[in-house]
């Protein structure tokens, strides 16, 4: 049986345990935090993900936790409406995708992997490459060896670090931040997304149907004194430099930082390799390929990325090159298409000048009144549509005897 280390209890890490076990590998997840992490923002499944989600018999477990947002607004600096849309065209969604709660999610999916051997509050420090393993050096002194290693361990990815070398050599920075961060509910009102909009810098904020709480969001152009990532203090002075002067409820969003149990602060960039693996070395999900949240993909990447792999790994019989080769061989166009979606995205999410922001705002006001709507609402979400379903997937294999 192949022992396989997987780094990383997020998404694309817990998929792939999902799956190793079911085709008899022995899988084991380690992750950094001492508990699993319910938290998190709206995160969305499309096409061919979807189909990942059927095979592992989840589709509607996960559907039953659809965020129900119904609505986006656009307010101006007094909070007055500036314009509406269905809360699914907002996000490029059409037929049956679904968006999700990362924390359901995640949850769904460690319920889904219970019995895989779990090690919470570690992390991987050193891999040592053998001739017929990895011997591996976690955080608290224990040293073990596998057939495998995989990073599932997100854009700032600790074995891409440590097989691949630093992180600036594979992340391509798109010019924006972005922070995410749980505020009382009455900053939000149920099942809506309200947007505030100023030239360089968007705020929103949205609260989920029954959610106690609201999650706000901030999106600004990367100012040159940003500090590194895991600084909160930093992290809330950045904050309120860039969003100093802002008006509707900015000031008291940032006045609620200090409170926020989970603010997440981070530049948006992208991971572009060469390769995903170097020996029994493997990445998966973020850290071979983040696409940024601005694709809207990330989550539908991992889920595809793990099946994808664990196929290959399956098919490949026990030689990693071969299995890692065709992994890559058919996961690239895809990755390729759902990045390209980052930039184009972007430049609706966080607009130049108050003129734009006036355009897209009257824009938006005459949609629902315009001839041929709905063809102008398909235009919006084709290139979502066709990015996500941009790849033929393996056939499922048959699960181990």
């Amino acid at each position: 049986m192949t022992d396989v280390l997987i780094s990383g209890a997020g998404v694309a890490g817990s998929a792939l345990a999902w799956w190793l076990r079911r085709l008899g590998f022995r899988p084991t997840v380690v992750e950094c935090v001492a508990a699993p992490r319910d938290g998190g923002y709206k995160v969305d499944v499309r096409g061919a993900a979807l189909t990942v989600l059927d095979r592992m018999g989840l589709a509607g477990a996960v559907r039953s936790h659809d965020t129900g947002m119904r609505l986006a607004r656009f307010l101006d600096r007094r909070g007055r409406q500036l314009a509406t849309m269905d809360a699914a065209l907002f996000g490029g969604r059409t037929g049956g995708d679904i968006e999700i709660m990362r924390g359901d999610l995640t949850r769904l999916l460690r319920v889904a992997t219970e019995g895989v051997e779990h090690r919470f509050d570690d992390s991987v420090t050193a891999l040592h490459p053998v001739a017929d393993g990895v011997d591996v050096t976690f955080a608290r002194g224990a040293r073990r060896r596998f057939d495998l290693v995989i990073g599932a361990d997100g854009l700032h990815s600790t074995v891409r670090r440590l097989a691949f070398g630093p992180a600036s050599a594979y992340l391509r920075p798109l010019g924006h931040h972005i922070a995410i961060c749980t505020v009382p509910a009455g900053f939000g009102e149920e099942r809506v997304e309200l947007l505030h909009p100023a030239p360089g810098r968007t705020v929103g904020v949205y609260r989920t149907a029954g959610a106690p709480d609201a999650r706000a969001l901030f999106l600004f152009r990367s100012p040159p004194d940003a500090p590194g990532h895991g600084d909160l203090e930093a992290q809330r002075a950045l904050l309120g430099r860039a969003f100093a002067g802002a008006a509707w409820r900015v000031p008291g969003l940032l006045a609620a930082l200090p409170d926020a149990p989970d603010l997440y602060l981070d530049e948006m960039s992208q991971v572009r390799m060469e390769s995903w693996s170097a020996g029994r070395v493997g990445l998966v999900g973020d850290a071979a390929y983040a696409a940024s949240p601005a694709s809207g993909q990330g989550t539908s990447l991992g889920l595809v990325g793990a099946y994808v792999l664990a196929a290959a790994l399956a098919e490949a019989g026990g030689r990693p090159a071969v299995a890692f080769a065709a992994y890559e061989r058919r996961m690239r166009p895809f990755v390729a298409a759902n990045q390209a979606l980052a930039e184009r995205n972007l430049r609706g999410m966080v607009l130049g000048s108050a003129a734009q922001i006036r355009f897209q705002t009257l824009t938006l006001r005459l949609l629902p009144h315009l001839p041929g709507r709905q063809r102008m609402v398909g235009r919006v979400a084709e290139p979502i549509r066709r990015a996500a379903t941009s790849i033929t997937l393996p056939e499922a294999p048959a699960p181990a005897a």
